[in-house]
């Protein structure tokens, strides 16, 4: 009787703590999943395409490579050296760089999407020891998709693939066989008076430049595109690989086990992953940045009518104009309304494009608490021997300061 009273006096209190939310947003371990499959099953594509609707990290060997070559880091230059050389990249180097990617700060926040790994070479590490890695990764994976598809329609699709030499692109034997797209064309003249619009999107579609007769003869097909190198990698995979991931499939809860059929498009696919995976976990969290250039402009009108959700309202964070990144190493630095940067409804301000682009990496470590915390800076003076180390020590401790 006395919790209806109480209630009842309290008729409009608000039970969502918002603050609470947050910092349970923010402690939120990111989604992360691994792509599994024969080899050329469409792993990578499927990766590439969930990193990109669900804002994780694509993680593969070949951009990792391409990642640290661009921003010339110690990786990327080993590698340059060994490509100017003639070498190859060895497999010990791809490894410490996809493991080094799992570890970075955008990881920890974003989440990744891994394909290609564990890998058929056993050059550096044999499959039980890659599989060994994922288990005892500090963000392991939570979602294991596995891409399922008969030896023979495999192989058939690998020996059907050519590749641009200029672009780099592969094209599927549908989009460069003559015979195939005349079939289409055919079958698309009957259907063309029931679908007008489907119609138009196929003839868009046909106007790619491969299937112009001009293309044709520049496409080429790889070595392991070869139908009995294609049998080979298949033949090997079941070999070495096939077990040791069924085993680690079994022990994944069913639920945040995700099967697919190969032979259906990779939109197909991805329709399908993104049910299962809505209806499997309420982890999925879409992380979405806002940057500014007129912060205080841009404050009113968004204000005003573009609201996220019903009486929902953008708003100034408690950081106020002061930079978070600036507060986390202890210094009190305004923003500057150029690096403004909007989340989860918030709106904080950087004071550089280096502090902008080290909050969007992870904005996590800057906002949850204690921050954000005024810097404290205390000077203590005294007479030799007076004992001033000491309480340096003991202030330092008390406060978790620097001495």
């Amino acid at each position: 009787m006395a919790s209806q009273e109480e209630n009842q006096a309290q008729p409009f209190t608000d039970i969502f703590d918002e603050d609470e939310a947050e910092k349970s947003f923010l402690l939120s371990k990111p989604t992360c999943l691994i792509i599994l499959g024969k080899p050329g099953s469409g792993k990578k594509t499927l990766a590439r395409k969930l990193a990109q609707i669900w804002k994780c990290i694509f993680i593969e060997a070949l951009e990792v490579i391409q990642t640290n070559i661009h921003e010339e880091t110690e990786y990327g230059l080993k590698c340059q050296e060994l490509l100017f050389k003639g070498e190859s990249i060895s497999e010990e180097l791809v490894t410490e760089m996809i493991l080094k990617k799992i570890e970075s700060p955008e990881v920890a926040h974003f989440g990744y999407v891994l394909s290609g790994f564990p890998s058929l070479s056993e050059e550096y590490m044999a499959i039980s020891q890659q599989i060994e890695k994922i288990k005892n990764l500090k963000l392991k994976p939570d979602f294991l998709i596995n891409i399922k598809c008969p030896d023979y329609d495999l192989c058939q699709r690998i020996s059907g693939q050519r590749q641009h030499p200029d672009s780099g692109q592969v094209y599927q034997r549908n989009q460069w066989d003559p015979n195939i797209i005349e079939k289409h064309k055919k079958e698309k003249d009957q259907h063309e008076e029931e679908n007008e619009e489907e119609e138009q999107e196929e003839e868009e579609a046909a106007e790619d430049p491969v299937m112009m007769s001009e293309f044709l003869h520049q496409l080429v097909q790889r070595p392991e595109d070869i139908l009995e190198n294609a049998e080979e990698r298949v033949g090997m995979y079941k070999d070495i690989m096939l077990h040791p991931l069924e085993d680690l499939m079994a022990e994944q809860d069913c639920r945040y086990l995700i099967e697919l059929d190969g032979n259906q498009q990779p939109d197909d696919l991805l329709v399908v992953t993104k049910n299962k995976a809505y209806v499997a976990s309420d982890k999925i969290y879409v992380c979405c940045y806002c940057c500014f250039n007129k912060q205080d402009e841009l404050f009113r009108v968004l204000s005003s009518c573009k609201l996220i959700a019903h009486r929902y309202r953008w708003r100034r964070s408690r950081w106020g104009q002061a930079c978070p990144v600036a507060l986390k190493e202890g210094d009190i630095v305004m923003g500057n309304p150029d690096f403004a940067v909007s989340f989860l409804g918030k709106m904080y301000m950087l004071s550089s494009p280096e502090a902008l682009k080290t909050f969007m990496l992870n904005p996590r470590p800057y906002l949850l608490p204690p921050m954000p915390l005024p810097p404290c800076k205390v000077l203590v003076f005294g007479p030799p021997f007076s004992g001033r180390t000491t309480i340096c020590n003991l202030i330092a401790d008390k406060y978790k300061g620097k001495v």
